[in-house]
């Protein structure tokens, strides 16, 4: 595999290009970031939110949260800088959910005064969804990232409040497909989070079309009377900044209750056990998982030394958590033999040798940089 000279991101990351000298797009566009005029952005979003606040009481714009570090981050800048009054839409899935993601979402009705809207779909349909997802692509939470991008928007649109929140623009901050610097969110349904399926795929497997309907992205005619932003535009964004500002507001981050195994931060996607099972399973498919990511954001904003995200990556990015995958076999009915068993089915032998201690990266960086 070939790997950013940069960062450590491998070239399997769906989307990712890299220049002429081997850098990826992610770390380019952080470069970019130097010359950003952030007041005149800042000035920007100021009309935007001139151009929808109310002063009769209601609701102005919608924050789509789950209540982590970035959630508050967009809360903050929106209730404190801006002086907006959201409301926050929350998508539950139906893991177990931490006590520090529990005292989270709390947190941040409390500590931005603001009320909160919470969305759970039928826990019935999410676990067929979910056991079909997993079995037939190796993509669990596909169900849940799709209503976490519809629901919002749906919730929008009905209650007539047309400006929505989002955070980063996933696509240009760290790599996917039709990854371009915009301020509009409409399109975010094309950063390859969650593929596009034929819902007739789904249909012909069980699920019913009044099960879903909610949670599927809106048509077109419903977005062209919405303003969904990314934050991200407006202001750099820096997850580890971001969570500097949540922890001044009252955010909890992991430490002590779940020490999670690959990952290498106690911050991020730390409220619901069971889900971030999404992000190991890339491993198999792509060769890296959230170590990686993570270390790709703390090089280029300068936290550590590309040296230091191999050794990070090295150590880390091959390990299943093994309560996370407890709380998803728990949830979804599987054994973890059974559970094994189709990951086993995924892994890409162009990138992955079977030896008798289990699969092995053919050509991992830290043997391509000569790094122990």
């Amino acid at each position: 595999m070939k790997y950013c000279k940069r960062c450590v991101m491998p070239e399997t990351r769906p989307g990712i290009k890299f220049d002429e000298n081997g850098v990826c797009y992610p770390c380019l566009n952080v470069e970019k970031r130097k010359k950003t005029d952030w007041t005149k952005r800042a000035e920007e979003l100021k009309i935007l939110c001139d151009k929808y606040r109310r002063n009769d009481g209601y609701y102005d714009c919608i924050i789509p949260v789950s209540g982590g570090k970035d959630s508050h981050f967009q809360t903050y800048v929106m209730k404190e800088i801006y002086k907006m009054h959201p409301l926050l839409v929350s998508v539950c899935d139906w893991f177990t959910h931490t006590k520090a993601g529990e005292h989270n979402i709390r947190n941040i009705c409390e500590a931005f005064d603001c009320d909160l809207l919470r969305f759970n779909t039928s826990p019935l349909t999410l676990k067929k969804m979910i056991r079909i997802s997993f079995e037939e692509f190796l993509a669990p939470t596909w169900p849940i990232d799709l209503a976490i991008y519809s629901v919002p928007l749906k919730i929008a649109y009905q209650m007539k409040i047309p400006f929505i929140i989002y955070g980063e623009n996933i696509a240009y901050e760290y790599g996917g497909p039709d990854a371009k610097e915009t301020y509009s969110a409409k399109d975010q349904i094309k950063n390859d989070v969650v593929k596009e399926i034929d819902w007739n795929w789904w249909f012909e497997r069980g699920v019913t079309k009044k099960k879903i309907e909610y949670i599927k992205y809106p048509l077109k005619e419903i977005l062209d009377t919405l303003e969904p932003i990314y934050l991200s535009y407006f202001y750099p964004w820096d997850g580890m900044k971001n969570y500097q500002i949540a922890k001044r507001f009252g955010f909890h981050d992991s430490n002590g209750e779940w020490n999670r195994e690959g990952f290498i931060e106690n911050y991020d996607q730390i409220d619901s056990i069971g889900y971030v099972i999404h992000a190991q399973l890339k491993y198999p498919k792509f060769g890296h998982q959230r170590a990686t990511d993570v270390a790709c954001y703390w090089i280029r904003n300068g936290y550590i030394t590309r040296e230091e995200g191999i050794k990070l990556v090295k150590e880390n990015d091959h390990k299943f958590d093994p309560k996370s995958v407890e709380d998803f076999c728990y949830f979804t009915g599987y054994s973890e033999k059974e559970f094994f068993e189709v990951v086993e089915r995924f892994y890409n032998k162009d990138i992955f040798e079977k030896t008798d201690c289990g699969w092995k990266l053919k050509d991992p960086i830290w043997e391509q940089e000569k790094i122990r």
